[in-house]
């Protein structure tokens, strides 16, 4: 008996240490099974609290009354699948006739209480179907992306969502996107957490950095096209429409319009095309677009027309082309002039790190979800990397992207540099990078050009 206590009071300890300091260690030993068990007994009675239950039946009733039974009981959804993950549970329950998504939706707040858990997030699978999926920890707090994700082309995994699932960041389903943030609210490790998704892909990286660089050109010999002041990059987005007209007319030479060619060889974009003579797709990344759209004379003002024009041109007609627009900034609304508001529109993906006032998190959310904005402005400061992403059917999610270094963006860059393909368009623009020097130079000194 002795021995049983002391192997007891070593599992509780163990227990307790590993909630306090591994949580997710916790939940793959004990939590999982004791989460588990909590919801299979209180589910009936949490499902009638929650007000998930409806009254039965009229054939029931009365078949009651004939054989003199008691009244039958409310019937709750039922359990289709309880599927225990690495992060929480998945359950997924099929709703009884006259109950709708949106109740469940509504109470899940109300269901992460009675259950026990950290988190409980709901969609609709099918009709009538519902999906609840529970998370046992908070998995944002310290990210750590699963082993294996989902490898399709074109489709980056770049943070962990509040759920536990992955959250992905798709070029082909959402082809443009914008991120917003405030300064030191995460912005830039989303964007090296991209270029290092991107990196072992076949696809051609372009960069325009109007804060002299400092952030993309380290990732430089990983890109086809750099541009680190707003003159190289209206000549580059300029290059870029031009780019976009060939394989325009690539396409059109290549789209087989007959009686005999079946509907799924027509081709109307890149990948309808042979692999052979498939372009290769171009990721434009705008680290601060208000560096693009500000100006203080008149010939920055033309300027600056020409680059907004091109980026709506590019934003409107790219998709086709395999040209994916990625765009990044503290601010993105009508104050930075004409265009801006045309160009939103287009950008269907939308990230919103932690902003500082509401104004900002309308920009990104206010025509999609109210809730969003709402989510947006209670962004903790000290939660780096934490944001909402949201596309233009309304649904959001909170997501955290892990912490990805530069020179962790840099090393992966470097690995896959061979894998850097050649676009006549861009060669212009081809970063040139030198060796580094082998001294450091005072600031107080000029230090010789490397890149």
């Amino acid at each position: 008996m002795t021995w049983f206590v002391i192997a007891l009071v070593l599992v509780v300890a163990a227990a307790v240490i590993l909630r306090w300091r591994r949580p997710a260690w916790y939940w793959l030993t004990f939590g999982v099974l004791v989460a588990t068990v909590r919801v299979l007994v209180r589910y009936a009675s949490v499902m009638d609290a929650c007000g998930l239950t409806v009254p039965p039946s009229r054939w029931r009733l009365a078949l009651a009354r004939v054989a003199n039974r008691p009244v039958p009981e409310s019937r709750v959804p039922r359990i289709l699948r309880l599927r225990p993950t690495r992060t929480g549970l998945v359950l997924r329950i099929k709703l009884r006739p006259g109950q709708d998504a949106f109740d469940v939706a509504a109470a899940t707040d109300r269901l992460r209480h009675s259950f026990g858990m950290y988190g409980v997030t709901s969609r609709e699978v099918r009709s009538g179907v519902v999906e609840v999926r529970m998370t046992g920890y908070d998995v944002l707090k310290q990210v750590q992306m699963p082993a294996k994700t989902d490898t399709r082309p074109m489709q980056v995994p770049v943070a962990l969502r509040e759920d536990g699932s992955v959250h992905y960041r798709d070029y082909r389903a959402v082809p443009h996107g914008l991120t917003l943030g405030a300064t030191e609210s995460g912005k830039s490790v989303y964007q090296r957490n991209l270029v290092a998704g991107l990196a072992p892909m076949d696809v051609a990286l372009v960069g325009i950095d109007c804060k002299q660089g400092v952030e993309l050109f380290p990732l430089a010999r990983r890109f086809s096209a750099l541009a680190d002041n707003p003159d190289t990059a209206l000549e580059l987005l300029e290059a870029l429409v031009s780019h976009m007209e060939e394989v325009y007319q690539l396409i059109r030479a290549e789209q087989r319009i007959s009686v005999a060619v079946p509907d799924a060889e027509i081709a109307a974009d890149i990948w309808d095309l042979p692999e052979d003579i498939r372009p290769v797709p171009v990721v434009v990344l705008v680290d601060e677009v208000a560096e693009l759209a500000l100006f203080a004379s008149k010939d920055e003002e033309k300027r600056r027309d020409r680059i907004i024009t091109a980026l709506v041109r590019l934003a409107q007609l790219g998709r086709a082309a395999g040209i994916y627009l990625e765009i990044c900034g503290q601010r993105f609304g009508s104050e930075l002039g004409k265009g801006i508001t045309m160009l939103r529109a287009q950008l269907t993906g939308r990230t919103a790190h932690r902003v500082n006032d509401e104004t900002s998190a309308n920009m990104a959310f206010g025509d999609i979800s109210p809730d969003a904005v709402l989510a947006a402005i209670q962004i903790p400061a000290e939660t780096r990397g934490m944001a909402i992403a949201g596309d233009s059917t309304g649904g959001w999610h909170r997501i955290r992207a892990p912490h990805t270094s530069l020179r962790q963006a840099v090393n992966l860059c470097n690995k896959y540099a061979d894998r850097t393909p050649d676009v006549p368009a861009l060669a212009p623009y081809r970063p040139t990078v030198a060796a580094l020097p082998s001294t450091r130079v005072p600031l107080s000194k000029t230090a010789p050009a490397t890149a």
